[in-house]
């Protein structure tokens, strides 16, 4: 199993175990209600199946979390983790057939129908198996036809910071050239106060993660980011960084705006106040851009806001200076890594992004796990043991006054 399957598990896993990282809820009485909420509910498998874990096995994920965090929900290995036993694909499959075109045929009729046509062979595949299944499909139509629509209002600080990316002005820079500008921000659901914001060429993930890392290292994590579908935000990379920080990514659902009715309400503000009042020819770089538009939100972060009981958004964020739980600078660092895997070659040399760097010896042909910041500054590999070991650029000159140990074959009698 390659590192990427492995990831997808432990991602599937910590999204049944999220709901407990940000607090058990009132629907459940006991963790032992969450757990066997859990396994009647199933999972979306990565291999695009619903699966039903036992709640004992849930309650070992969550275990496991809460002492090792996200690193021990990593599988070590299992090659038949996440495969049917007894059910493999073709016969899942026909199942699901009978049971769509006619519903009214029971699991008795199905195996019937399956043996006599010789897809299952006598002793390989019981009747009580076939009927588990088939109960296991209608289970899975009574929880995934309707979704959870309900709006929301979180009571406290960093409970949900919503994210987004807003279309700037067009900066003409210093060259004469003109540029489209991306405007990304995460404002605190319950105060309204904008934790980060800043300005770029270009609207990726890589920008994104600068935002989130400033206002993570400022005011703590949140329980849950909320953003949309968009490639910036959805994407492995992201999922990574949430676990690994502890966080919950909560993915609105496609032609809902009013699952992120804040952050394009506040936009709206921004451009009503900001934009139409900036007269863009007096800027010249992002960074006399961004310096104006810091000083807008400082300014709207100290504003009184009508929803907040005549608060600004930054007295009611610091009226619960408790819920501020930030992180350590080596927790920030060590998360706000991207991951990549690499090949070693024979000669203990990788590639990234065009340019070689080389790793110590033992890792020659071997498929390594990297992680690295997005200026390429630091890149390390992750052992096995979870630690960081960094790398350099390979440099041939040096290496080719490196004293290497003679190996003797066989030296004869003496």
């Amino acid at each position: 199993m390659d590192q990427e399957k492995k990831n997808a598990i432990a991602l599937m896993r910590y999204s049944v175990i999220a709901p407990l990282i940000t607090g058990l809820s009132d629907d459940y009485n006991s963790l032992t209600a969450f757990f066997n909420h859990a396994s009647a509910k199933g999972v979306m498998h990565p291999d695009g199946t619903i699966k039903h874990y036992a709640p004992g096995t849930i309650e070992r994920w969550y275990r496991n979390y809460k002492i090792n965090g996200f690193d021990s929900l990593i599988p070590n290995g299992r090659a038949d983790l996440g495969k049917p036993r007894r059910l493999d694909w073709g016969l899942q499959e026909q199942i699901k057939y009978f049971k769509t075109n006619y519903p009214r045929m029971s699991a008795s009729a199905i195996y019937r129908q399956l043996r006599d046509n010789g897809t299952i062979k006598y002793g390989e595949v019981s009747e009580s198996t076939v009927n588990r299944y088939v109960n296991l499909l209608a289970l899975q139509a009574k929880t995934t036809n309707n979704q959870d629509m309900r709006r929301y209002e979180r009571p406290h600080i960093n409970e949900v910071w919503c994210g987004d990316t807003s279309v700037g002005p067009y900066l003409k820079t210093s060259d004469g050239k003109k540029h489209k500008v991306f405007i990304i921000a995460l404002i605190d659901d319950a105060s309204r106060f904008i934790v980060s914001i800043d300005v770029f060429f270009n609207d990726n993930f890589i920008n994104l993660m600068s935002v989130m890392k400033s206002a993570v290292a400022k005011y703590g994590r949140p329980q849950i980011f909320n953003f949309d579908n968009g490639s910036s935000f959805k994407n492995k990379q992201m999922e990574l960084l949430a676990a690994r920080i502890g966080s919950v990514i909560h993915y609105d659902q496609p032609y809902t705006p009013t699952q992120k009715a804040k952050i394009e309400r506040w936009f709206r503000t921004m451009k009503d106040q900001w934009m139409s009042s900036l007269d863009i020819r007096d800027f010249h770089s992002l960074d006399e851009l961004r310096g104006n538009l810091l000083a807008y939100v400082h300014k709207y972060n100290q504003t009184v806001h009508s929803s907040l009981n005549g608060k600004t958004p930054q007295d009611r964020f610091f009226s619960e200076s408790e819920r501020i739980r930030r992180l350590s600078d080596e927790q920030i660092e060590s998360s706000f890594l991207l991951e990549i895997e690499r090949r070693v070659s024979a000669d203990s040399v990788i590639v990234i992004d065009q340019i070689e760097y080389e790793v110590d010896c033992r890792f020659a042909k071997q498929r390594i796990k990297l992680r690295y910041s997005p200026d390429f500054k630091d890149i390390f590999i992750v052992e096995a043991d979870g630690t960081l070991t960094p790398i350099r650029l390979l440099n041939k000159t040096e290496n080719a006054f490196v004293k290497r140990e003679k190996i003797h074959l066989c030296r004869g009698e003496e």
